[in-house]
Parts: structure tokens; sequence; C-alpha cells
């Protein structure tokens, strides 16, 4: 007779968790919210169902019920496009920090007379958390929330990257490079970049170290050639510093 362990198949929450099939219909909400926030203008349902690759009658009971959450809004033509209940859901994330970190970007941004923002780390990307354009300047290039960018391009995620060790971003980072620039960038306090994320633009971006969550960074982006990096970068790094004493 063959004894099985009787704990043999018993598994924790997260393990279980971790086994459960995910569910299409809320990925194809979600995938569908995801397409409105990047269109330039507001979709036909046509050309939401072909983005998403589903049966039209499929689509129409995904808007359906977005719609009755007011996560997407029909204008008069029956076009769609996202709705205020997503700004209800993004006050939430991260309010901590945005709220810490808002005061500190629009005074960088009216000081430097450049757009701040705010990245945090999300998987293999770094994400626009927020962001402030200065006051009384035609010249500011234009960092909206949501927008993305790979974490191992660009100051914001060297900068993150430079808040571990680099066998630690092996253990955590999804298989993503370890850039040696972000053993100077810890040295500095801050890190900068040049024609990675989009072409002829700069940035430089400051770590801020989120108390039991993952670390994120404030940042600029300018295309001014003569601007002085070190200055720039000290000026985020204090703001950084007193972010991280608001979360603390």
């Amino acid at each position: 007779m063959v004894r099985m362990n009787p704990r043999s198949d018993v598994k924790g929450p997260l393990e279980a968790a971790t086994q459960v099939p995910p569910s299409q219909t809320l990925s194809r909400g979600i995938r569908a919210l995801e397409i409105l926030a990047a269109a330039e203008r507001p979709l036909s349902i046509a050309e939401l169902t072909e983005a998403l690759g589903v049966h039209r009658s499929v689509a129409y009971r995904i808007l359906r019920t977005l719609e009755d959450h007011s996560l997407l809004v029909r204008d008069d033509s029956g076009r769609v496009q996202p709705g205020p209940g997503l700004s209800v859901l993004a006050r939430g994330v991260s309010r901590n920090l945005q709220t810490a970190a808002l005061p500190e970007l629009t005074q960088l941004a009216n000081t430097l007379h450049m757009t701040a923002f705010v990245a945090v780390w999300d998987h293999q990307e770094c994400v626009n958390l927020v962001t402030v354009e200065p006051r009384h300047s035609g010249a500011a290039l234009a960092q909206h929330p949501g927008n993305r960018h790979p974490i191992a391009t660009g100051a914001p995620g060297i900068a993150i990257q430079s808040t571990m060790t680099e066998e630690r971003w092996q253990q955590v980072g999804a298989g993503n490079p370890y850039r040696s620039e972000a053993h100077e960038a810890r040295r500095l306090g801050y890190a900068t970049s040049h024609d990675e994320v989009i072409a002829g633009l700069s940035s430089i971006a400051a770590p801020i170290r989120v108390p039991g969550g993952r670390p994120a960074a404030i940042a600029v982006v300018y295309i001014r050639l003569d601007q002085d990096a070190d200055a720039v970068g000290k000026a985020l790094a204090a703001s950084a510093a007193r972010i991280e004493n608001q979360l603390a």
C-alpha cells in the first residue's frame, strides 16, 4: 500500500491563487480600457471590436459593463472614450506618493521650466504616475500620466535600479538587464540619459524609496543641450529626499 503525505496536496492561499486561471472576460475589459486610453480620439465600436479581436456581441457586453461603471462613455455619434470613473480609480493609485510628490513637481517644473513627473516601476516598464508642466512655457515637453517606457531604458529606470545592488536586481528585475549607469547614479543620487526613450531628448531622474513598496523616480525631460545636468540632478535628489520624508 502506498502512503500519501496527508499534506502533499495542501497549498497556501498565495500558491493556490497563482494556479487559478485568469478571467478572460475581465482581461478583455481591461484591454479595452488600455486601447481607449492609448487612442488619440474616440473609437467606434467596430474599431474597438477589431482591436480587441472579439465578436461584436462580446464587445457590446464588455462595453455595456464598463459603461455602467462610468469607466467609458459614448459621445453623440456612439463613439467610445475613457469615462470619469477612471479618474476616481486613478486617485487611489499610490495616493500617498502622489500627494507628497505634487508640490515638489510643481516647484521643479516652474523653477526649471521643464516638465516634471514621477515614474513608478510596473513589471517590465516605467509608468508615469503624475506629471506637472511649467506655467507660462510654450516649449515644455508633454509627459502624460500613463505614458510607459521599458524599465531598462531612460533615466527613471536607471534611478530605480540604483536603489538596489546588481545581485538584488537579478532577483526581482524580471529578467531586465541591470544598467551599469546605476552604479554611478547611486553615487551621485541621480541618473541621466539622452536619446533613449525619445530620440533627441534628455532626462534626469532621482530615486524615491517608498516604504513597503517598489521604488519610484522623480524626473524631468528636456531638449536643451546646454543644461547643467548636475544642478538639475541635485535639485531632483533634494525633492526626492523631501518626498521620502513625507512618506516615512
